[in-house]
């Protein structure tokens, strides 16, 4: 059975100092990305939102369109009982039956008339929503012109950094695998608390590399012996020397 290599304190720090240059490399690259990616997403998400809200309308308009019809054909049938009822009236025998004939037109008539308002009404109610149809549309149009040219900034800079973010994501998982797991972990752990994901900081004029805290001098000079891993009081970043954190650098 391999015996399993044992890494001393500083080959440790230069690991994990090393692998925070990558990833902030790697960080860099994100950086140049920007929002993009997301505006890309959100965009394609509005744009399909309003493709639903066309939908609905033009459905919606449709509707409208064969319920006016509708209403239309009611007013040529109440048209023709009109004339019908008004012919046979000239025959009638008797009052009962002109009385007869005469609530048959006047219920036509009335039928006719409700179906008339009721056109008006659906003709008011249509010219709302071309209206809207034709605000939907427009807002697709100017959305779609955007996503391209998003898409467009977005795509060349993928051209521009794929390869080198390639490169940097290959080097970092390869670092990783030469770092103890639990010392990763936590490396990890602080590199998501902070948002320019510094884990790893050097002690630069007095400070800590992150948040600027002095750092006392007994505290640096054991930092510079590397024999035990340390961290800042106050932002609980890794400490390096500015010697190994150079080291790194040139690596």
């Amino acid at each position: 059975m391999a015996a399993v290599k044992e890494y001393s304190v500083e080959e440790k720090l230069s690991s994990l100092a090393r692998l925070q240059k990558i990833d902030s490399k790697l960080d860099e690259i994100k950086i140049l990305k920007g929002e993009l990616p997301m505006e890309v997403s959100d965009l394609e998400d509005e744009i399909q939102g309003l493709y639903s809200r066309q939908t609905k309308i033009e459905e919606k308009i449709n509707g409208i369109t064969e319920f006016i019809e509708q209403k239309k054909n009611v007013i040529k049938e109440s048209d023709a009982l009109v004339k019908k009822y008004q012919k046979q009236s000239d025959a009638v025998k008797n009052n009962r039956e002109y009385e007869a004939i005469t609530k048959e037109i006047e219920t036509q008539e009335l039928e006719g008339q409700h179906a008339e308002k009721l056109i008006r009404d659906a003709n008011e109610e249509l010219a709302a929503e071309v209206k809207s149809l034709e605000h939907t549309k427009k807002l697709i149009a100017a959305k779609d012109t955007t996503l391209n040219q998003k898409k467009g900034e977005l795509e060349k800079i993928i051209v521009d950094t794929e390869k080198e973010e390639k490169q940097y994501s290959k080097i970092s998982n390869e670092a990783r695998e030469n770092i103890d797991p639990r010392l990763l972990n936590s490396y990890d752990r602080i590199r998501k608390s902070y948002r320019n994901g510094l884990a790893v900081v050097p002690v630069e004029r007095d400070a800590c590399g992150g948040c600027f805290n002095a750092i006392p001098p007994q505290r640096q000079s054991e930092i510079r012996q590397h024999k035990k891993i340390i961290v800042c009081e106050n932002c609980g970043r890794i400490l390096v020397d500015e010697e190994l954190a150079a080291a790194a650098d040139a690596k």
